[in-house]
């Protein structure tokens, strides 16, 4: 009789996967003294390589504008290269939803940062990201949709 392993998850790889800066309205906006309006967005996004391997993506996208000009537009895609083996199959989807954003999610905030400072702005700092908080509220709308699209049918 043979005993079931015990689950594992394992980091084999961390990198920057894309990285976009654009600063489109330069030379000309340097010169602006107001502060300008900054929009944060996140996505993950992960798929499987193969045998127990996934690969999951947290993107920032970070825009500034003053008024209808763009100051800076920064897109990172960091990534991760996760090797999850002996998980239930209920518990993979927030595994990869969850953990991994949480480990991908301070190396892209440096990114984002470095990068604003570097184009010659001051950094923009990501606050912390309730992964958790996100994965529930997004599960909840898929669900409520899914329901929905029963009540249409009947």
């Amino acid at each position: 009789m043979t005993t079931p392993e015990a689950p594992s998850f394992a980091i084999e790889k961390l990198y920057v996967k894309d990285l976009s800066l654009e600063v489109p309205n330069a030379p000309e906006i340097y010169l602006e003294r107001d502060a300008p309006e900054v929009n944060i967005q996140l996505q993950t996004g992960a798929h499987g390589l193969g045998d127990g391997v996934f690969e999951v993506t947290l993107t920032v996208t970070v825009t500034a504008k003053l008024a209808e000009k763009t100051v800076f537009l920064v897109e990172v895609g960091q990534a991760g290269i996760f090797r999850i083996k002996n998980v239930p199959e209920d518990n993979l989807q927030p595994l990869l939803s969850i953990a991994c954003p949480n480990i991908l999610f301070p190396y892209a905030r440096e990114v984002v940062s470095d990068s604003i400072t570097r184009a010659g702005f001051a950094p923009v700092l990501l606050q912390p990201v309730n992964f958790e908080a996100l994965y529930a509220a997004r599960a909840q709308q898929e669900q409520a949709a899914a329901t929905a699209g029963a009540e249409t049918i009947q």
